[in-house]
């Protein structure tokens, strides 16, 4: 299993960041059962975009294979296509990323049904 964390700099000891698509960073890791096999941290390249983050942002982590991500609030673009790409939302922050990934595993962390963020939330004065 791939999970995706919405993280400021990145790594298991990061924190948990409270947006998803604009967060700088995401640590995705790998679990086989309630291990943690691996990671790998990725810039978000669409933290800055004018618009489409959200959007953007789901579509690639999507395509990166995560079949859970983890953030604070997710806005209403970004929800619906990681909702329609078959990726479970879990709503968690301010814990770090190897604690909030460890709580989904023992089923701690529940994924979310609706977005938890306004739109454009993520901007600066949004």
């Amino acid at each position: 299993m791939k999970i995706c964390v919405a993280t400021d700099k990145g790594g298991l000891e990061d924190t948990v960041s409270a947006v998803f698509g604009r967060c700088p960073t995401y640590t995705f890791v790998e679990v086989e059962g309630k291990e943690i096999k691996d990671t790998e941290i990725v810039q978000n390249q669409f933290a800055g975009a004018a618009g489409g983050a959200g959007i953007q942002a789901s579509q690639f982590v999507a395509g990166k294979g995560a079949n859970v991500v983890i953030a604070g609030n997710y806005g209403p673009n970004a929800f619906p296509i990681l909702n329609q790409a078959g990726v479970k939302v879990v709503s968690a922050a301010g814990i770090n990323v190897k604690d909030a990934v460890m709580k989904y595993l023992n089923g701690e962390l529940q994924d979310i049904s609706q977005a938890t963020g306004p739109a454009y939330g993520g901007m600066p004065g949004g």
